[in-house]
């Protein structure tokens, strides 16, 4: 199962196809949206998000509310595009038009100055219109139509904030529904109301001093068999398909998995997790240290993926930069863009991860339908019942 997005983040819409979606299975065109509004939601978003309601439209793959098993097409309109169509327009513009809303002055953290190096642009807007984190909306689009598919198995995807500037959550532990129910009625998805005012406080104060402000973000899935992934290759391993989709995420720096980088810190004897046996449970772990995986593969533990996210780099004081064309040192150039962005980006980790999972789903239980999927599941289960 693979997908492409395409589009700009001020252009007329964005796309994703989806190929290799399984056959009959129930897509919920409402689910798939509010994963969309999902992501618009979160204290410390600028004003494109009072602009734009995403809703995708689905143009392929579905019909009567049930998967094909064709390649999946879906489609975001940018309600923006109305303000923007003389700028991004794909007609051959008057030489003397060219310069209307040139970028001349790359953002320091962006992809602005790599990008027209690398592709010989020297309008760096043909480089930020997609490394815009606008092109996420597809990726949760996309990682929407996973989660139904994971749903279908009982599997449920789950997030939280654990930190924004220096402001940081303790780790609970709660079930999933109950940290879905807290997280969705915060403004920046934590379960601390005291940490809630704090993180608030402080993406106020950032934004008044025209800077803005990063965190980590936790991802738990529950509900995943033993043995997705795989330790024979490099290139199989679950875990580190996740970890490169999450770094993948515009503006994320760092990624652990469980305790992460405090085993550092640690003995093995408080790292590793301790194997146990009942004939009610069959093989269980008594902690859960690793976070889910060892050797690459699911052990059937919760997946507890935390991420990092840089501060986003464009900034309403800007940092020194050069002009392109003059060389001349100049403040960087402004666009539009939020303080803070850490709850989305938590949405969009979610979404981004269930995607890798039910890919990893489907190379081990893999059917053209639903209902041969079913079926290899429950012979895998048989198989590790009767171990």
């Amino acid at each position: 199962m693979r997908y492409l997005t395409a589009g700009e983040t001020h252009g007329p819409q964005l796309t994703a196809i989806i190929e290799g979606f399984p056959s009959n299975v129930n897509l919920n065109f409402e689910d798939l949206n509010h994963q969309l509004h999902r992501r618009q939601k979160g204290y410390g978003r600028g004003r494109r998000m009072q602009i734009e309601k995403d809703t995708a439209t689905i143009a392929g793959g579905v019909r009567h509310g049930k998967t094909t098993g064709a390649p999946i097409a879906l489609v975001v309109v940018n309600n923006d595009w109305k303000h923007w169509t003389s700028v991004m327009g794909i007609e051959p513009v008057e030489e003397d038009n060219e310069g209307k809303r040139r970028v001349n002055r790359p953002r320091p953290g962006h992809a602005d100055l790599n990008g027209g190096l690398k592709y010989n642009q020297k309008d760096l807007r043909n480089i930020l219109e997609r490394s815009s984190a606008r092109e996420t909306t597809m990726r949760v689009a996309t990682g929407a139509v996973a989660r139904q598919l994971l749903a279908e198995f009982g599997i449920k995807v789950a997030g939280q904030v654990i930190r924004i500037g220096d402001v940081e959550v303790e780790r609970q532990e709660l079930p999933v529904d109950e940290l879905i129910r807290i997280t969705e009625e915060s403004p920046v998805r934590v379960v601390d109301k005291e940490a809630e005012a704090k993180m608030i406080a402080a993406i106020d104060a950032a934004k008044e001093d025209g800077d803005t402000l990063g965190g980590i973000v936790e991802v738990i899935i529950e509900g995943v068999p033993v043995g997705l992934g795989s330790h024979v290759q490099w290139d199989r391993k679950l875990d580190g398909k996740i970890a490169q989709a999450v770094l993948s995420i515009q503006a994320f720096k760092g990624v652990e998995f469980g305790i992460g980088f405090e085993a550092a810190e640690r003995r093995g004897s408080n790292v590793h997790d301790e194997i146990l046996y009942t004939e009610e449970a069959g093989f269980r772990r008594r902690t859960n240290r690793a976070g889910g995986f060892e050797g690459g593969m699911t052990t059937g533990e919760q997946i507890i993926v935390r991420g990092v996210m840089k501060p986003i780099s464009t900034l309403y004081k800007p940092l020194q930069s050069v002009d392109i064309d003059t060389k001349e040192v100049f403040t960087a150039q402004v666009e539009r863009s939020d303080t803070c962005a850490v709850p989305a980006a938590g949405v969009i980790m979610e979404n981004v991860i269930a995607w890798e999972v039910a890919n990893a789903f489907l190379d081990k239980f893999g059917g053209d339908s639903i209902e041969e999927i079913r079926t290899n599941l429950a012979n895998f289960l048989k198989q590790v019942e009767n171990y």
